[in-house]
């Protein structure tokens, strides 16, 4: 076996310095898949994410043209911190994907369908029906808009800011505190954004159901309530599906420019 290998060194000169740079970035994908949308939800056999991962490694690592390893670094601190690194940058991402969640769930809320929840398999969590509906619909609009080539275009970026055998993550050039402000921020923003007119079509329906409470105090508004508001809440819903496509579009497309 010990002659194969070095039959194999001698034929291929730079093996060694391949196999070892192919760990590294393989690390970096498990982390980057592991976090970044589409590609983390549970719905994706992890077969199939690991045979991405080592597909793109294959793809990646000849591209990157690795030097020889550093000697006197761990090689498991290596691929810890390539782990982070691309996890970072899968999470950065699921924060846009996480402004929009919220919407939902304020529609889901305001519609009194609070107790209608499923189980999520990508966070293990109760989310609400409504919600997981318009993550799936701008899952795909990221999909068609080219959120795939952004995320992956961000990750290759990531080489030439974080090279492979690198022990100082610098980040201050990965994490943009100007942008995580502005992210973090729009996810109640954005999420008012899209619930609003479920908002103010639900709030003048509790007004009108209030007035009625007061002009005809044997009629059960209460139950009444529980009737009217998710019926008119999916009028709505369907009434702005098209406006809605437009705005979780233009909130994509505002990003686009940090991949």
């Amino acid at each position: 076996m010990d002659e194969i290998l070095r039959q194999i060194a001698i034929m291929f000169p730079g093996i060694e310095k391949y196999f070892s740079a192919g760990f590294i970035v393989f690390a970096r994908l498990l982390g980057f898949i592991r976090f970044a949308p589409i590609l983390n939800r549970r719905e994706v056999n992890t077969t199939v994410k690991l045979s991405l991962a080592l597909l793109l490694t294959f793809m990646l690592t000849p591209l990157l043209n690795p030097p020889s390893p550093p000697s006197g670094v761990s090689p498991m601190l290596l691929m810890l911190l390539n782990f982070a690194v691309g996890a970072i940058i899968g999470y950065i991402a699921q924060l846009i994907i996480l402004a929009i969640e919220a919407g939902g769930d304020m529609i889901n809320t305001q519609m009194g369908l609070s107790s209608a929840m499923v189980m999520d398999p990508t966070t293990n969590s109760q989310t609400s029906i409504l919600s997981r509906m318009i993550t799936l619909l701008a899952i795909c609009i990221f999909i068609q808009l080219g959120g795939l080539y952004w995320l992956f275009n961000a990750l290759i970026r990531s080489f030439e800011i974080f090279p492979i055998y690198a022990v100082h993550i610098p980040l201050e050039k990965i994490i943009n505190l100007d942008y995580l402000v502005k992210t973090t921020s729009n996810v109640l923003y954005v999420g008012l954004q899209i619930a609003s007119p479920v908002l103010l079509a639900t709030l003048g329906q509790d007004i009108i159901l209030g007035v009625i409470s007061k002009t005809a105090p044997q009629v059960n508004v209460f139950q009444l309530s529980f009737l009217f508001k998710p019926v008119f809440g999916a009028a709505i819903m369907i009434w702005i599906l098209p406006m809605l496509i437009g705005v979780i579009s233009d909130f994509f497309l505002s990003f686009a420019g940090i991949y």
